[in-house]
């Protein structure tokens, strides 16, 4: 996987009004005024936080009429994922051999 890409996601994912933004998108496609609702900042800078999510490859835009609504792009979190998994699985590993050493000194 391209590591400017893998980066690009996840300085996205670093900010708290950008993760929220993606999980509103979980329930389908919104347009920019319906992502904005939830939170108390302009919409241009709604806009900016739109425009780092698809240059991020985390969300797509299409357009219907004169709206472009915005959808979860279905693939990019599993990029980001694929990358955690080698860090989850060295950890689970890590975390089993904790509990078999604590069961050993219980006993």
């Amino acid at each position: 996987m391209n590591a400017d890409r893998l980066s690009l996601k996840l300085q996205a994912l670093a900010d708290p009004t950008r993760r929220a933004m993606l999980a509103n998108l979980r329930r389908g496609q919104a347009t920019v005024n319906e992502l904005a609702k939830p939170f108390q900042i302009s919409l241009p800078a709604i806009s900016r936080h739109i425009k780092v999510l698809e240059k991020s490859g985390l969300i797509t835009r299409s357009r219907s009429a004169q709206q472009r609504p915005c959808k979860l792009s279905p693939t990019a979190l599993k990029e980001v994922d694929e990358w955690l998994d080698a860090y989850r699985s060295q950890w689970e590993e890590r975390l089993d051999r904790l509990d078999t050493y604590l069961q050993t000194v219980q006993e």
